[in-house]
């Protein structure tokens, strides 16, 4: 079975960046520590973008990034996170190894 990959793009409120990026890295960690299927969590900070975040996070399979998307981590990551971001948009990928 193919790792999952996911490329995300997430737009923050303009200027609440910083405060956007440590409610996530908290989130990755949490997600790294508790979820066995998700293995790797990297946040990608673009140098030219100042209200934009990306991510690459890669499952070991669907069933892992189903368990992500609707686990505990995410449920506190969405309430931490409001008003803080106005867009995400994320493309799922085969990882080729």
């Amino acid at each position: 079975m193919a790792k999952l990959a996911i490329v995300a793009t997430i737009k923050t409120t303009a200027g609440k960046r910083d405060e956007y990026l440590k409610a996530l890295r908290a989130h990755a960690e949490r997600c790294l520590a508790t979820e066995p299927g998700t293995l790797r969590f990297d946040i990608l900070v673009p140098q030219a973008e100042a209200d934009t975040v990306m991510l690459f996070e890669v499952y070991a399979s669907k069933e892992a990034f189903d368990t992500h998307w609707n686990g505990e981590s995410m449920k506190q990551i969405r309430s931490e996170a409001a008003g803080l971001q106005v867009s995400l948009k994320g493309v799922r990928c085969d990882l080729m190894e």
